[in-house]
């Protein structure tokens, strides 16, 4: 089955045979892609899918307050250390490297 979420307006369209199905869906009703979550890691689990989720809407945030980020030193820094740590989380994830790292949720 496949998903497809709009996180700006919380609403979800699932069941056809392509994410592209679900996505027209979801575009006809208003939505814009920039704010979709989509499941197509078949082979993630549920654990690692989930966090990627939890990534995706942890960008479209940043997205959505970059202009208040970009102006506050504290603000970039703090991002650009959670983006570090996603970053490190994402590759474990990918089994690209040899030792596993914190997840973000625990720094």
């Amino acid at each position: 089955m496949k998903l497809a979420v709009d996180i700006q307006r919380g609403i979800l369209a699932g069941g056809g045979e392509f994410h592209a199905d679900c996505e027209t869906v979801l575009l006809e009703d208003g939505s814009e892609q920039v704010n979709f979550i989509e499941w197509t890691a078949m082979d993630a689990g549920m654990d690692h899918a989930a966090e990627l989720v939890e990534l995706q809407v942890q960008l479209a945030r940043w997205q959505f307050h970059w202009s208040k980020i970009w102006a506050d030193d504290a603000k970039r820094i703090n991002v650009a250390e959670q983006a570090r740590v996603w970053m490190e989380r994402v590759l474990e994830m990918s089994g690209l490297l040899s030792e596993p790292v914190a997840s973000p949720h625990q720094g």
